[in-house]
């Protein structure tokens, strides 16, 4: 679907954006757009690629006007810029809400005015029951794309999405910052040992994005079945490999944490399609006359569980080190060749 097509990629200088470029580059797609607001990042990655398929625009999704001249000639979009720091949103959550919110549909507006064929929006498991800004900010994005969806006539613009758990090793994630302080000798902080969490690669992750890409419909929300951790077990792993006897400190969970992840909730287990390795959400297309779902609504739905990081098959520490030693982060710090 890429051949001689030009594809944009929002937030694009982020590790997302990064391994989408070592994955098309030397294929037969016609030009990769890289949108974002980072001069820098651009900068820096414009001369690292120094690659005529690359085209850098500096922007901001939250400016109409900058998102749609950018999508002149872009054929898809990969939605990936976005405020992704728990902590951060919970301070100031109403740049949470420009970002995550007005960004996207921004995104989604210039996507129709400029006949883009179909864009992809990166969501998180934060956004299923959410308790803080951040997983508010990307459960309203995901309803940005339902409602769009149900706007858009045949052969109009495709929206889907898609939602994962934490990439290890991306840029903010706590393997880095374990592995940093473990080669400092400082203390490794936990904020709960029984706090459990998703974890997927970098290029699980663009594999979802590109199943979403290729399998999508009108308001499609795509999930990757992954295993989870203990923050604990993940801690203890990373040390078995480092050969590291740093201590433990408990601090407790900070602002808008969650002790576990869902990545697909009970009501949306009910009508979710299986897929092998992926769920497929179908978009909720009722309309307003909710008598009639009252009427033929599917009361087994209440036996049935959320996916979470709390019941999905749980890695052994053995299984988190195999895991970990497969990351090219992991790789480099251990000087592994």
């Amino acid at each position: 679907m890429l051949k001689n097509r030009t594809l944009m990629i929002t937030g694009g200088t982020g590790s997302f954006g990064k391994t989408v470029l070592n994955r098309f580059l030397d294929t037969n797609i016609k030009e990769i757009v890289i949108f974002s607001r980072d001069e820098k990042k651009q900068e820096d990655l414009r001369i690292a690629l120094n690659n005529p398929k690359v085209r850098f625009h500096i922007g901001d999704v939250r400016n109409y006007e900058s998102i749609s001249r950018a999508m002149v000639g872009v054929d898809y979009i990969f939605h990936a810029a976005a405020l992704k720091q728990v902590p951060s949103c919970e301070f100031f959550p109403m740049e949470a809400v420009q970002t995550n919110v007005i960004g996207t549909e921004n995104v989604l507006n210039a996507a129709i005015d400029r006949g883009v064929k179909r864009v992809v929006v990166l969501s998180t498991d934060k956004a299923v029951y959410p308790i803080n800004a951040m997983g508010i900010s990307k459960a309203m994005a995901e309803k940005l794309v339902t409602a769009k969806s149900r706007t858009i006539s045949d052969g109009g613009t495709v929206f889907c999405a898609t939602r994962y758990g934490n990439v290890m090793a991306s840029r903010g994630s706590v393997i880095p910052l374990f592995v940093e302080k473990l080669k400092a000798g400082m203390p490794l902080t936990i904020t709960d040992p029984e706090m459990t969490r998703f974890l997927m690669s970098l290029e699980d992750s663009v594999d979802l994005v590109l199943h979403a890409f290729e399998n999508g419909k009108q308001g499609d929300i795509f999930i990757q079945k992954a295993p989870a951790s203990t923050i604990a077990d993940l801690a203890q792993a990373i040390q078995d490999l480092f050969n590291s006897n740093v201590p433990v400190k408990i601090i407790g969970t900070r602002h808008g944490e969650k002790l576990y992840e869902t990545l697909i909730s009970r009501e949306e287990m009910s009508k979710a399609e299986d897929m092998g390795r992926y769920y497929r959400v179908p978009a909720d297309n009722r309309d307003l006359n909710y008598d009639k779902f009252i009427l033929i609504g599917k009361p087994e739905a209440n036996a049935i569980d959320d996916y979470t990081s709390h019941n999905t098959y749980r890695l052994s520490i053995d299984e988190i080190k195999k895991l970990l030693l497969s990351l090219s982060y992991i790789k480099e710090q251990l000087e592994i060749k």
